[in-house]
């Protein structure tokens, strides 16, 4: 029998991350994601549902989700659904609940909406924004979403974002 577990969510923030440790001393951030879906029913009248998802995050992308993410911040993420399951310690029955295990966590739209630090320098010099040029890694395909980008020009971003931030903060 085949198989395939795999989401895609872009939404808002609902809380700003926890981030905890195990024992052994990984990192677990967990996010909450609200997804809104705007429809026309069949009267004509549009109508909006939000969806509430929790994401777990392990590892590098749990503290860096930690740090530079806060509530309302859009991100996009993909992973794989797990289904936990829990006695009640009240009431004795079963519980379960679906959760997703984000395997990778794409921020979205400006740094902490301007909170810490600018996108470019007085006088027009430092960083500019990406634009969502290049292609798809491995395909050889043009990105069709400003928000899908290689995992080259995402690390070339964040490294640009920090050391904007610690350029600005020793000034």
């Amino acid at each position: 029998m085949a198989s395939y577990n795999k989401v895609m969510l872009m939404g808002n923030l609902t809380r700003d991350p926890e981030v905890r440790y195990t024992p052994k001393g990984t990192a677990v951030c967990t996010l909450g994601l609200a997804v809104n879906e705007r429809y026309t029913a069949q009267s004509g009248e549009t109508r909006e549902e939000t969806v509430f998802v929790d994401v777990d995050v392990w590892g590098r992308q749990a503290e860096t989700a930690g740090q530079y993410l806060s509530k309302g911040r859009p991100v996009f993420v993909e992973g794989r659904l797990r289904l936990d399951q829990w006695d009640d310690k009240d009431t004795g029955q079963k519980r379960s609940r679906l959760k997703v295990v984000g395997q990778r966590v794409q921020f979205l739209g400006s740094p902490r909406q301007g909170a810490e630090f600018q996108d470019s320098a007085p006088g027009g010099a430092g960083p500019k924004p990406e634009t969502g040029g290049g292609t798809v890694r491995g395909t050889g395909r043009r990105r069709q979403h400003p928000f899908l980008m290689t995992d080259k020009e995402s690390n070339r971003r964040n490294q640009s974002y920090a050391q904007e931030k610690t350029r600005i903060q020793t000034t």
